[in-house]
């Protein structure tokens, strides 16, 4: 994965703050911090949401406002894919094409905008391929 253009979707993010389950935390700590020395790192507006959703609210010890505030802001200084609404029509084609649940074919495609080789998520089918994307899990021991 070296040099090529990593898509994260929220889970690694969320992990990355959330020290609940260690070993993914540990996982996820490593991933970012590679991603921010590389600067390959890729997000989109819809990840960025849902983070700030999950961390201020779902996690087990949300995070404040304003912290969050602080990780999104910081966030932004990566590549981020705007989802507009030809992303969200080609979305709706990823989902009626592979089956994917709709915000994962968001995902997806965003990823796919964005020039990602790679999309990174616990959620999507590992190893699965659209065009040049491939998906993996990260936390999976291969």
């Amino acid at each position: 994965m070296k040099g090529d253009k990593v898509f994260l979707d929220t889970n690694l993010l969320l992990y990355a703050y959330d020290a609940g389950s260690p070993v993914k935390h540990g996982i996820a700590v490593r991933i970012l911090e590679d991603l921010w020395r590389s600067g390959n790192g890729i997000l989109s507006t819809q990840v960025l949401q849902e983070f700030f959703v999950n961390v201020t609210k779902i996690i087990p010890k949300p995070l404040s406002i304003a912290v969050s505030r602080e990780i999104v802001e910081d966030f932004l200084k990566w590549k981020v894919v705007p989802v507009e609404g030809r992303t969200i029509l080609r979305a709706i084609d990823l989902y009626k094409k592979h089956k994917y649940a709709f915000w994962d074919s968001l995902v997806i495609q965003s990823a796919i905008e964005g020039g990602a080789r790679w999309l990174l998520s616990e959620d999507l089918e590992h190893g699965h391929r659209i065009g040049d994307l491939t998906i993996r899990n990260p936390f999976l021991h291969e």
